[in-house]
This record gives C-alpha cells, sequence and structure tokens, in this order.
C-alpha cells in the first residue's frame, strides 16, 4: 500500500515462470519511495508448477516454442485482465492508474495484455522476457491486435542464457514497426535476472511515465 492515504497509482508485478508473487514484491518496496502514492501489488500465476509444492506458473512451458507460447498467452489472458480490473475497482482508480512490470515469463503477459487493454496503461516494464507473437503471421499481426499504446521499457541481461538478449531486439523492432514507443536497456554481464541498474531505470521510467499522464490530464 502507499506511504499514505490512498493510492493514487497500481503497480501490478508480474512474476516469472517457478516462482510466485512474494519473488516481485521486493521491487515495489525498492521502489516505494520514488512512488509513495502507489499501490503494489504481485498476484500469484493461476497455475502451480508440476512437481512444485510452491512455484507457479502464467502457463505451461514444455516445448519453449512459439505456437506454444502464443497459445499460453492468449490463454493466460482474460484471466490477467479480469484481476487487473478488478483491483482498480478495488483501489477506485481509473485504467490509466495502472503500471504493468513483468520478469520472464510476467514480462509476457504485461506486454500481451498490457497492449490488448482498451485504456493504455500508464506504462509497461519487461525484465528478461519478450514479446509473444501469434506464428506464421509475424510482426504485421501486433499492429492490427494492439489496441493501445502505452510507453514501454525492456530491460535484459547481456549474458542471459534462458532467454537471449537477442530477443531484447526482436521485441523492439516489432514494436517499432506497430509504431508503440519502446525503450531498452541492456545490463553488460548479467544473467537472467534484475541488477541495480534495471532496477533504477525500471523505477525512473514509471515515474516519468505517471507524470506524463499527469500532464496529459490537465490539458
Amino acid at each position: 500500500m502507499p506511504r499514505s492515504g490512498a493510492p493514487a497509482q497500481l503497480i501490478v508485478l508480474l512474476h516469472g515462470y517457478g516462482a510466485d508473487g512474494k519473488d516481485l514484491i521486493e521491487l515495489g518496496r525498492q521502489w516505494q519511495r520514488l512512488l509513495p502514492q502507489a499501490a503494489f501489488v504481485a498476484p500469484n500465476a493461476p497455475e502451480r508448477l508440476p512437481m512444485s509444492p510452491v512455484g507457479r506458473q502464467w502457463f505451461a512451458l514444455t516445448l519453449r516454442e512459439p505456437a506454444e507460447r502464443w497459445k499460453g498467452v492468449t490463454q493466460a489472458r482474460p484471466a490477467l485482465d479480469a484481476f487487473l480490473d478488478a483491483e482498480l475497482r478495488r483501489h477506485a482508480l481509473g485504467p490509466s492508474a495502472l503500471a504493468l512490470v513483468g520478469f520472464s515469463q510476467g514480462t509476457m503477459m504485461a506486454l500481451h495484455c498490457g497492449l490488448r487493454r482498451e485504456a493504455a496503461p500508464a506504462a509497461i516494464v519487461g525484465f528478461s522476457g519478450l514479446l509473444v507473437l501469434e506464428p506464421g503471421k509475424g510482426r504485421e499481426s501486433l499492429k492490427a491486435e494492439a489496441r493501445s499504446k502505452p510507453p514501454i521499457l525492456l530491460i535484459h541481461g547481456e549474458a542471459d542464457d534462458l532467454i537471449p538478449a537477442t530477443a531484447l531486439f526482436d521485441s523492439a523492432e516489432s514494436l517499432a514497426e506497430s509504431g508503440i514507443p519502446c525503450e531498452w536497456h541492456l545490463s553488460p554481464r548479467l544473467g537472467h535476472g534484475i541488477d541495480a541498474e534495471g532496477l533504477r531505470q525500471g523505477g525512473e521510467f514509471i515515474v516519468a511515465a505517471y507524470a506524463r499522464a499527469r500532464q496529459a490530464a490537465r490539458r
């Protein structure tokens, strides 16, 4: 919850495959000083990870191929959309108060869901993930499906051996071709994780996005 009073912003943190909400809530603690009016929420993904007592998944990853990822984000989106709408109602906030932050599989969900919401989130920050495109249709399919164009920051580790850094550049190019603003940062020598510089840039990006949203609302 915000440091004082009712929240003016809602930041939803979407964890990666095999983790749970507790894995990302620390980001909220780190960013609370920058965003004192924000409520931070880190839900558990809806599915239990097979053979794990605590791990969760937004969707199964057995083959780790484009068709599986597309099927996964598409099927998981309605539940996440419903959760976001319920949280906005619970905090009495409008849709532009929402920011989405994801890590790995959570980034896939943040991008897929955020770009298809009727009202654009204030910002999307994605760590160590990728933009999932429909197989066989390529980048042109995103332009037809995207309903909003929120500002996006993608952050990736140069030494990521789980989702290679090339995914960052492929995702950024796909977004650019659809006219969706995207900034990116590559963290030298970082693997599949979040470092201090990525944490700093992510927090400051969200702060700036909310400031722009407030200025636009005054016009």
